[in-house]
């Protein structure tokens, strides 16, 4: 097994090496599971890539994969609106970005669908079968994987329990994002959630937030690049991260 303790490594107070994962307990002190989209639920990460590359190049921006995975959680409008001001030393409106993010939303959907990581469903089951909520918490504003979602996992979210970058105004790594979906979940306390990310923005929002936070580095980021925003525990993969807890 692959997995991490960050609580220990990065000098968390806690007696188990499990932290609040830890023992009998393993779910039961939570009420909800927060669950970044891209990269956790979907590997989509590199159909993103590509789109973001192809997109912001028509738009004299150099942007290469590895700003697609270290951007990724950020609203893409805010994302096109930091990286114009630093190449470009141009002011965009939301706007503007958005007529931008819709290029990119346009080549994403021409690539092949992502699949669904191992190991999802049988989280949601299990987590369902503890008791605990599920909710979706992305920065996209893509409105068709908004549907998907609800095609995918109709049988553990709904509408109300999918947080998107039309939610709110600031993104992660602000913990404006999860403080929503734990709102959305019937305004769980922080120390209730769970949040589980695969990029270091949205690691640091799952912190911020004050959720304990599961890191899952499915792409090709160092673990240091996760480590360093503080997670309480790193897997490899959802399913390492399923099979760790299901007793």
């Amino acid at each position: 097994m692959n997995k991490i303790n960050t609580d220990n490594n990065l000098g968390n107070q806690t007696s188990s090496p499990w932290g609040r994962l830890g023992g009998d307990s393993r779910l039961g002190d939570f009420r909800c599971v927060l669950f970044d989209m891209d990269g956790v639920l979907y590997n989509s990460m590199p159909n993103h890539a590509i789109a973001w590359v192809k997109a912001l190049k028509e738009f004299g921006i150099h942007f290469t994969p590895e700003d697609s995975y270290a951007t990724e959680g950020a609203r893409g409008v805010d994302t096109i609106r930091a990286y114009a001001k630093k190449q470009l030393n141009k002011d965009l409106t939301e706007e503007q970005a958005q007529k931008i993010y819709d290029v990119k939303t346009r080549y994403f959907h021409e690539l092949p669908t992502a699949e669904i990581f191992d190991g999802v469903k049988d989280l949601m089951r299990l987590i369902k079968s503890k008791g605990l909520q599920s909710c979706v918490v992305t920065g996209s504003g893509q409105r068709p994987l908004f549907k998907r979602l609800l095609d995918d996992f109709g049988e553990f979210i709904d509408d109300n329990h999918i947080v998107t970058a039309y939610d709110v105004k600031r993104g992660k790594p602000n913990p404006d994002p999860y403080l929503m979906g734990l709102k959305k979940c019937g305004d769980v306390k922080p120390s209730e959630g769970i949040v589980v990310e695969n990029a270091p923005l949205g690691i640091r929002a799952g912190v911020a937030a004050g959720c304990y936070t599961v890191a899952i580095n499915s792409g090709p980021l160092p673990d240091s690049a996760l480590l360093a925003e503080h997670p309480n525990v790193l897997f490899k993969s959802i399913r390492e991260f399923y099979n760790a807890i299901k007793g």
